[in-house]
């Protein structure tokens, strides 16, 4: 090839690459990827790196590049406090979008507050979690719960519930939230056990769930391996009872192989979502990841959202400046795999809801959908 032809070749791949200004955005990522979280936070981060890809390869955000800053916060408070600080205090952040457990969240406000980092929280959660500098694009009790459980006595009559879970905010909380709902439902509760978030012996708890007389299930464990630890116990013990499952998501699914058959979920996203969206979506990531492809769920699916409602909101205040990107936040939405997300009610997002079930591949079968789900009274005082 001569030296002519080189530089044609070499000033067109140049022209393919977008122009970014010096200073990028840089968006942090505290997440499990040691502890309970494990398993799922490399969905998560695949998530992010995609919509981040796609970004920049459309020019970036008002010119800018971003740029992903990812710290382990061991899925608990202690690593949570450090990889808050770390990323707001040493690596300057501009935003914080991640999925965590409730305890790392609870850990990393105070820092988040004090230095009113913008922060979009996209895990699934016990709700009522307020903030003026956070904004939550996934489900809470009130918009997962009731599926489940009026499926639950309507298809299998059930009355008697026993509830087990992790022994952390989001387990009580998921599970307070249920008790209150199975009672105002006119059933009842003949059991309530848990166990500490890393506990993996449930032999004493499933000996109670034995002899409750429980006519069906109904668990709230930390995201990831509690939840196999648990259901591999529970299958081994041969129970059979109806089986819902409040934390579970399909990647985990996928990763318990046979013994996740038969789960009931109440989830906004599935991979079997028939929209043009989703099937782009699902088709992006199949090409960047290949074989190292992590199954996408309803807890990577909001990173991926989230990243793009950052995007707008800082497009809508025409600068990364704290104060103007919250006060859009609410105001944006993305039509997304899930659908047109929107956080606007109170900091939170009104969803599309799909009660689903395990099949023996791992996927799952949607039952029934629930458009438009009002999260309901979340942070009254939050507009």
């Amino acid at each position: 090839m001569n030296r002519t032809l080189l530089a044609a070749v070499a000033a067109m791949a140049l022209a393919a690459v977008p122009a970014f200004a010096a200073d990028p955005i840089a968006i942090g990522i505290p997440v499990g990827l040691s502890g309970a979280n494990s398993v799922v936070a490399p969905s998560v981060v695949q998530a992010a790196e995609l919509a981040v890809d796609e970004i920049n390869a459309a020019g970036g955000v008002l010119g800018r590049k971003l740029v992903l800053d990812v710290a382990d916060d061991g899925s608990g408070a202690v690593g949570a406090q450090r990889a808050f600080d770390s990323l707001i205090y040493q690596k300057k952040v501009n935003v914080l979008i991640s999925m965590e457990t409730s305890a790392a969240r609870n850990a990393g406000l105070p820092a988040v507050n004090r230095s009113r980092t913008p922060y979009i929280y996209t895990s699934f959660y016990e709700g009522h979690s307020c903030s003026p500098n956070m904004y939550v694009d996934a489900w809470v009790p009130e918009q997962q719960v009731p599926p489940i459980v009026d499926d639950f006595m309507a298809q299998y009559h059930a009355k008697k519930f026993f509830l087990i879970g992790s022994d952390y905010a989001f387990g009580r909380g998921m599970l307070g939230f249920t008790r209150h709902y199975i009672e105002k439902k006119g059933g009842r509760i003949v059991g309530e056990e848990y166990l500490a978030m890393d506990g993996t012996d449930w032999t004493p708890i499933l000996s109670k769930l034995r002899s409750s007389g429980a006519d069906a299930l109904i668990t709230s464990t930390a995201g990831g391996a509690p939840n196999v630890t648990l259901t591999k116990q529970l299958r081994a013990a041969g129970i059979n009872l109806p089986y819902g499952n409040l934390a579970v998501d399909e990647g985990t699914a996928k990763s318990m192989g046979k013994d996740a058959t038969g789960i009931f979920i109440s989830a906004s996203y599935v991979t079997g979502i028939n929209s043009p969206e989703n099937k782009a979506f699902l088709a992006a990531m199949a090409k960047k990841f290949g074989a190292d492809l992590k199954t996408p769920n309803d807890l990577s699916v909001p990173e991926y959202e989230a990243v793009y409602l950052y995007k707008l909101a800082v497009e809508k205040a025409g600068s990364t400046d704290p104060k103007k990107v919250l006060t859009e936040l609410g105001t944006v939405s993305f039509k997304g795999p899930r659908g047109v997300i929107r956080m606007n009610v109170q900091h939170h997002a009104p969803l599309t809801m799909y009660l689903g079930q395990v099949q023996d591949d791992g996927s799952v079968k949607v039952i029934r959908s629930f458009s438009d789900v009002d999260p309901g009274a979340q942070c009254p005082h939050l507009k």
